[in-house]
């Protein structure tokens, strides 16, 4: 695949029964399409909305997007011939069996009986599914039946695929499975990644975008995000201790009472000490995505709060 880049220019999407509130508000992504791209965010951050548009499935309020120069709105059609996605809400054929599904979705896409039946073979025993393969989906687990249909997609020819959330009720080392399938795959496609699993993003993406309230709070590779943090220490400090004062760090309280308090290592080792003599209730270590994601994600809320 050539590698070329996702734009995204003040993107914008508000739902007609929204009372105004964007889904979407003035994302501005530009980054190389090749790898992996996930998007973290709680539940309602817009990660969603983003990739239906970016897949054609819905049109942008305001504001543009391409990949590889493709506007995903006025030249849908053309993108549709290169993507693959498995929506959130996706659902298996109960009287299907995987290999079917995966099958009947190949040829669909233009693949001959043989080659479609002789793929579907091999991505279904890739993500774990090799002895289900003619079981009915009906008489899957959940776990299952949402590898089915990942293995839909991961056996097309497409060079952009769309992930929404793919790992969401499979056990940890059915995900672990799945993460070193998508790892091996990203080598030559470009792969749109939603998930919940902040691990997950650490482990596989090459860029993370961080979503809160429709917008883009967070972007680029982990040492990226982590330089735009700076300071290279958490503490976190439980709601209903007091939070002592602060001169090298920066400190965020989420909407549970919680405060998190990023800074250097000299000062950290001082304010455990300030902590410790105050038992306090905390927990310090070097910053993680997850430290991050929580640091972004309330300056936002503080952000949203001053407008």
């Amino acid at each position: 695949m050539a590698s070329g880049e996702l734009s995204c220019k003040g993107l914008t999407k508000v739902y007609s029964a929204s009372n105004g509130r964007k889904a979407l508000d003035s994302v501005d992504v530009r980054i190389p399409s090749r790898g992996i791209f996930s998007l973290i965010g709680m539940n309602g951050a817009g990660k969603t909305t983003l990739v239906r548009i970016l897949a054609t499935q819905l049109e942008p309020t305001s504001g543009a997007a391409s990949i590889d120069g493709i506007d995903v709105v006025s030249q849908a059609a053309r993108l549709r011939e290169r993507i693959a996605t498995v929506p959130q809400e996706a659902r298996t054929v109960p009287w299907m069996t995987p290999k079917q599904t995966v099958l009947s979705y190949l040829m669909w896409r233009g693949t001959s009986y043989a080659d479609a039946s002789a793929k579907a073979s091999e991505v279904l025993g890739r993500v774990g599914l090799g002895q289900q393969e003619n079981v009915l989906t009906r008489r899957l687990s959940g776990g299952m039946k949402r590898k089915t249909l990942v293995a839909t997609v991961l056996a097309s020819e497409a060079d952009i695929v769309f992930l929404d959330e793919p790992t969401t009720g499979l056990d940890p080392i059915s995900r672990k499975e799945l993460w070193a399938y998508l790892g091996t795959l990203a080598k030559d496609r470009f792969v749109i990644l939603t998930t919940h699993y902040l691990e997950e993003a650490e482990e596989l993406a090459s860029c993370i975008g961080i979503m809160h309230m429709g917008r883009l709070v967070g972007l680029g590779s982990l040492d990226d995000l982590r330089a735009s943090v700076k300071q290279q220490y958490s503490i976190r400090i439980s709601a209903g201790s007091a939070v002592p004062e602060v001169k090298e760090g920066a400190v965020t309280r989420s909407r549970s009472g919680e405060a998190q308090i990023l800074t250097t290592e000299a000062e950290a080792y001082g304010l455990s000490r300030l902590l410790l003599d105050a038992g306090a209730k905390f927990s310090m270590s070097k910053i993680s995505l997850d430290d991050i994601f929580f640091h972004l994600v309330n300056r936002g809320d503080d952000e949203v709060s001053r407008r």
